[in-house]
């Protein structure tokens, strides 16, 4: 039988929307309101910590930029399927978080006058992403963690694996989740509740995203019955390090970097020949593969071809300054000084642009249910996100859940109850399933399969006959997916299990995402179909 526990504000996921939610909670509430942080790692390693590049705001009126020109820009940038009252709503909360982690000592990157410094970002038409070196994201955690420690009212579940969303009649009712470090089985009941786990790059074997980034909120809501949306739209960015995918912020072209084909061309001029190597990330991410597949890339391992991402013309101080990180990433993994040498690169999986349907508040269709940072949608991004609008979407929705779920929560005299039928059931599935049972399929094999379709099918182009067969082999995958077996039995830290359970949300997602893409027959954003 399932132990209970009782918090009045629940917030699932420890990144940056997720800690963003427990401080402003915490505000709201003068501290009166209990919340919890449930998270399936520990906070500081959470996917936050790999953002990079720079958080946008405007933060430069007197210099040219605007309210009117960010939201312009991102409007135009999402291919013009944003929601455009959220981005007009999201562009002037953007700078008031700057603000708030400069005045709790995040360390931003100065003009020589000592204020903050800005520079170019894709698609952005003024300077305003606002940058910590090239670890901006670190910087922005370890700033709000550090602040989180001020307020007593949150208790945080390190390393606890939620399973399900309980829901009946329209209302949040509470989620199951196994504390890892046990294999102990719980229900947390709540008055209310914000998902903010991430994004689910890791469908893809090509991605920048880490490995615990499997889209595990998305797959609970929609398990539960709560709509997702935009889920064809997956961005792909242009720079990942070849072979393994992790992220060459697009800091590096924002301070001057070039692309370069195997002829030293430096191509983007012909196909954006105002915005080079800054234009949208759909556009340059197109731009490479087209190179590549018309013979002017560079032979990879893995069957990886690439383009170069040059920076020797920089110079080593300014490497040094704006982009030590990178540095470090491509000593440390390929061996090569970008001082010295350009750097291998090709589009990479990189941040799900759909997700919960929420409205303009965060709030699902569920009552006493938000959903905030990629693993939502309000939608800010459309067809296509912009460089450093995800790092701000999760500070301002982080923000504005926090705010909403206190005020729900405190409105709340009681807590609800979780239905004890689908407790036990839920229980059942995953301990008499998954722990009980001798199935011959190989989960790690499944994975490995499922990154293969979704990288050669559901790719930077696609095609109908294309995608109708990641439909299949999906679906092919699901159905062996119920005979999988779990090797270790054991109940303390049983990783086998935790991958099980991740892989069951990759595929369900995945499914959504190949299924939405066939249906979507026009070419948008980070969507494109050649037929």
């Amino acid at each position: 039988m399932a132990e209970k526990l009782r918090h009045e504000l629940l917030i699932v996921g420890s990144g940056l929307a997720g800690l963003r939610a427990a401080i402003e909670a915490s505000k709201v509430s003068q501290e009166k309101l209990d919340v919890a942080i449930l998270s399936k790692i520990y906070i500081m390693r959470s996917h936050s910590v790999a953002a990079e590049g720079g958080t946008a705001g405007v933060l430069r009126p007197d210099e040219g930029d605007s309210f009117e020109l960010h939201a312009w820009d991102t409007v135009k940038g999402s291919d013009f399927l944003a929601d455009q009252d959220a981005v007009e709503r999201f562009v002037r909360l953007c700078p008031e978080e700057l603000i708030l982690l400069d005045h709790a000592g995040i360390p931003w990157s100065r003009r020589p006058d000592g204020r903050i410094d800005q520079r170019p970002f894709g698609g952005h038409s003024f300077p305003r992403a606002t940058y910590a070196a090239d670890k901006t994201g670190f910087f922005e955690m370890q700033t709000l963690y550090d602040t989180l420690q001020r307020y007593e009212n949150v208790t945080v579940y390190n390393e606890w694996f939620a399973t399900s969303i309980l829901v009946e009649d329209g209302e949040f009712k509470g989620l199951t989740a196994i504390d890892m470090w046990t294999g102990d089985f719980y229900v947390f009941e709540a008055k209310a509740c914000i998902i903010a786990t991430g994004g689910a790059g890791r469908m893809f074997n090509f991605t920048t995203v880490s490995h615990s980034t499997t889209g595990d909120g998305m797959a609970m809501a929609y398990r539960a019955g709560i709509p997702l949306k935009d889920m064809e739209f997956i961005q792909f960015h242009p720079t990942g390090l070849v072979p393994i995918g992790i992220l060459i912020s697009e800091a590096a072209r924002g301070e001057g970097g070039y692309l370069i084909n195997s002829e030293g061309d430096r191509f983007m001029r012909k196909y954006a020949p105002e915005r080079m190597e800054l234009a949208p990330r759909d556009i340059v991410s197109r731009s490479i593969m087209r190179e590549i597949e018309e013979g002017r890339g560079f032979k990879g391992p893995k069957g990886y071809e690439y383009v170069q991402l040059d920076l020797r013309h920089l110079g080593a101080e300014k490497i040094e300054e704006r982009l030590p990180f990178i540095r470090e990433l491509a000593i440390n993994y390929v061996g090569i000084d970008p001082i010295e040498e350009p750097i291998p690169i090709r589009p990479a999986a990189h941040y799900t642009m759909g997700g919960i349907h929420t409205d303009i508040n965060g709030a699902t269709l569920v009552r006493g249910l938000w959903a905030a940072g990629e693993a939502g949608c309000v939608s800010i991004h459309g067809a296509n996100r912009l460089g450093t609008n995800s790092t701000a979407e999760c500070l301002v929705y982080g923000r504005i859940t926090g705010a909403e779920a206190a005020k729900y929560a405190m409105g709340k005299s009681s807590f609800p109850e979780a239905p004890k039928d689908r407790v036990a059931g839920e229980e059942k599935r995953i301990f008499d399933g998954f722990l009980g049972r001798g199935g011959d399929e190989n989960p790690y094999e499944i994975r490995e399969e499922l990154g293969r379709i979704m990288d050669n099918k559901v790719g930077v182009f696609r095609t109908g006959k294309e995608l109708e067969e990641a439909v299949k082999g999906i679906r092919a995958l699901k159905e062996r997916f119920n005979q999988v077996r779990v090797e270790d039995k054991s109940s303390a830290y049983n990783s086998n299990l935790f991958f099980v359970l991740e892989l069951e949300n990759l595929l369900d997602l995945a499914e959504v995402m190949a299924f939405s893409a066939l249906n979507r027959t026009e070419s948008r954003g980070a969507h494109y179909r050649r037929d």
